[in-house]
């Protein structure tokens, strides 16, 4: 190489003086390999074709075929090799003539990125062998016949994940010969759950079946007291989602020798899954304004939010809480990464990690929204994902939290995670990353202060309970909802519970004692109150009831408020206040009725159809006040979904989905999305209208291509009605 072209090539390389290769942050960028890499000079009269040449490589990459049948990677709708690391795969090699292991060698190079480097796992040469070690790069001939050889290759159990580039390498005389490049025998190779020495490694075949395959999940929303729950398309193997996922790690410029470490892709991923910082995936917005994008409740899964990011490289809008978490379980789930989805019913948000949710009282005991900024989430999603954690000691490893949603930063970017579930129940939240926020999510606690006058804080009331009450996610094997809330904490009151406090505390998270405050409980009286089911766009009534336990005869000033909330609990406008004063007799409970109108809440209603209500009582004689807060959804109707005819695979076939509106208006902007993944890509279909009790039908026809049970999953969007579902299971027979 001249002393010119050296310079030239000095000038278009970013280098800083510290390192001699740029950095290596792109799986798609290549360099250019040397087909004859020359050791000397040549003599003349050399003709490479007297040596031993390779005419094809077979690489058995058809899904019916036994390296991604063994693999388990069948599923993906991808035409090139996917293996997964730490399992031997196969490829057949022909040769220009019979292969004669005394006198020809070749060895197999895999490489990856601009500046393959051997001591950064991006160049890997393997030299064939006699036998295989478990989890270490190598080869050994199993067959040969005639000019073929078939190989059985092992990659290591800790190698980088991504789109490896084949090559094969024949020794001559005079230098190396090698095969041209030939994008047919790229190779994905991914994280392995079902190789002991993987990091990711889950021992049960069934949890594997759930958290790695199963392309279909359930997003749990609502309330603790109202759950609701609603199907979301993970599609992982769908077509060049891989290659989306591939690329987040790209644009998050995670240095290829990375990424075969799950901590590190876990952390920079929940970064890049949102668009705050590094426009990444998806914007965020609560505002229930989104123009110019894709409403968060109309989203169905994951594939259209992914690919659209791949093809435009700008953040999709919009997403809320379960968007930025399905589509962060398709990323985990694609690469080999074992996940699930997580719902946090009555979380603590916004919070600086004190334990504390700080809701204000004026004079007459009604909450002042001027003073009180904390708000508690009707509920949150974020993932789990599993992985050993050699950075932590030992017994912290297994499910950790990680969460794309955009909250507070961490190491100066929003993110969350990875954080031990074990490390959080346990109160060590000095472990990485970001413990102390997970554990203030499920275990804070809600302040009810009064302000004097005089600037003095007075605590009416603790809610102890209410935060992290119930913490869920899908069943293993069915559509079902399974309670982990004691996975993230132990029993309330408990002696391990407050153990598990008092680690946190002496770990750095803040707790203010309740000694330290002029806080004196109400025990003769108590509060409550329930809110009767209803549908949308009807009238219903709440039930306030209070026990009196003591012998003394009690008046209580009470106050009613009914706000309109976006799910995360910050209000948008108070449309229903009340006050009345309830005589509580001794040792007796009493209830009241108040009625709310579908006219009083139907014009600024939110698409969570959410309200969150808040009573509280002074009782004059004491001076003592009360306080609940609860979150109450309406129910919305569902979209209903039919199929007609014989439903084979490869074979035409029809589904119907049909809604009929139940509003005393008409529906305007109508927009009904459908998928089924596995089975048939998301169809977006707008209508104008749907005047008031008119039903909508929608008709297609589309041909299932893969047997067994799938699922389709449909959604309606309009101006004024929002998260409406339907989901219907679907049996495909065989042709």
């Amino acid at each position: 190489m001249s002393e010119t072209t050296s310079t030239s090539e000095e000038n278009k390389l970013p280098l800083n003086g510290r390192r001699a290769i740029p950095p290596n942050y792109s799986n798609d960028e290549e360099n250019e390999v040397p087909e004859m890499e020359v050791f000397g000079s040549i003599p003349r009269g050399f003709n490479p074709r007297d040596y031993l040449r390779v005419v094809d490589i077979y690489m058995f990459k058809e899904p019916q075929e036994i390296n991604k049948q063994e693999h388990h990677t069948d599923k993906y709708y991808n035409p090139k090799l996917i293996v997964r690391r730490g399992q031997a795969f196969q490829i057949q090699i022909d040769f220009s003539r019979p292969y004669q292991p005394e006198s020809d060698q070749f060895w197999l190079e895999f490489l990856m990125g601009r500046y393959p480097q051997q001591n950064k796992g991006t160049y890997i040469p393997i030299l064939v062998g006699s036998a295989l070690k478990p989890g270490q790069w190598g080869a050994k001939i199993i067959h040969r016949e005639n000019n073929s050889i078939r190989l059985s290759i092992m990659s290591s159990a800790t190698c980088i994940i991504g789109k490896f580039r084949l090559y094969v390498a024949v020794s001559t005389p005079y230098g190396i010969l090698r095969t041209r490049r030939n994008s047919a025998t790229d190779t994905y190779i991914l994280f392995n759950p079902w190789c002991q020495l993987d990091a990711v490694y889950l021992d049960d075949e069934k949890e594997r079946e759930e958290y790695v395959l199963n392309d279909v999940g359930i997003v749990f929303h609502g309330n603790v007291e109202d759950v609701k729950s609603r199907s979301w398309s993970y599609g992982q193997f769908e077509e060049n989602v891989l290659d989306a996922c591939l690329f987040l790690m790209d644009k998050a410029e995670l240095e290829l020798s990375g990424r075969g470490n799950p901590i590190k892709i876990c952390r920079v991923a929940s970064a890049v899954i949102n668009s705050r910082d590094d426009d990444g995936v998806i914007a965020g917005s609560w505002n229930n304004s989104y123009d110019y994008g894709v409403a968060p409740s109309a989203w169905t899964g994951s594939v259209d939010i992914l690919l659209e990011y791949y093809s435009s490289k700008q953040p999709v809008r919009y997403g809320q809480c379960w968007v930025f978490a399905g589509v962060f379980n398709t990323f985990l789930r694609c690469l080999g990464i074992p996940a699930r989805l997580i719902t946090n019913y009555s979380s603590a948000h916004d919070n600086n990690a004190n334990l504390r949710m700080d809701f204000f009282l004026d004079d007459e005991g009604k909450v002042d929204t001027r003073l009180t900024k904390d708000s508690v989430w009707n509920y949150h999603c974020w993932n789990e994902a599993w992985m050993t954690r050699p950075d932590l000691p030992v017994g912290f490893g297994g499910w950790q939290v990680v969460d794309g949603t955009p909250q507070e930063t961490s190491d100066g970017m929003y993110r969350c995670g990875p954080a031990s579930v074990q490390a959080i129940k346990h109160g060590h939240v000095c472990f990485q990353f970001d413990a102390p926020f997970v554990y203030a999510e499920v275990n804070s606690d809600i302040f009810y202060t009064r302000m004097e006058k005089n600037g003095t804080q007075v605590v009416e009331n603790i809610d102890t309970t209410r935060i992290g009450q119930l913490i869920v996610t899908k069943e293993v094997g069915g559509d079902g909802m399974v309670d982990i809330t004691e996975e993230y904490k132990f029993r309330e009151g408990s002696d391990e519970e407050r153990l598990a406090l008092e680690t946190a505390v002496m770990y750095g998270v803040k707790k203010q004692s309740i000694q330290d405050t002029t806080y004196q409980p109400q025990t003769d009286v108590d509060m409550d109150f329930q809110a009767q089911k209803a549908v949308l766009g009807n009238d219903f009534k709440v039930t306030i009831t209070f026990r009196n336990k003591s012998r003394n005869s009690y008046t209580a000033t009470t106050y009613f408020s009914g706000n309109i909330v976006f799910y995360t609990g910050v209000p948008k406008r108070e449309f229903k206040k009340h006050s009345f004063s309830a005589k509580l007799e001794p040792s007796s409970s009493s209830s009241f009725d108040i009625v709310i109108k579908s006219s009083e809440y139907m014009r600024d209603l939110l698409e969570q159809a959410s309200f969150h209500f808040f009573v509280t009582a002074r009782i004059n004689e004491t001076g003592k006040i009360l306080a609940v807060q609860k979150a109450v959804m309406l129910e919305i109707p569902a979209l209903r979904i039919k199929t007609k005819g014989e439903l084979v695979a490869g074979k035409e076939t029809s589904v119907i989905v049909e809604f009929t509106n139940p509003l005393k208006q008409t529906l305007e902007n109508v927009t009904l999305r459908l998928e089924g993944p596995g089975m048939l890509r998301t169809i977006k279909k707008q209508f104008g209208r749907i005047p008031m009790n008119s039903t909508l039908t929608w008709e297609l026809k589309f041909t299932p291509m893969r047997a067994g049970l799938r699922k389709l999953i449909a959604s309606l969007n309009s101006n004024t009605l929002r998260h409406v579902y339907g989901e219907l299971n679907v049996q495909i027979q065989k042709p």
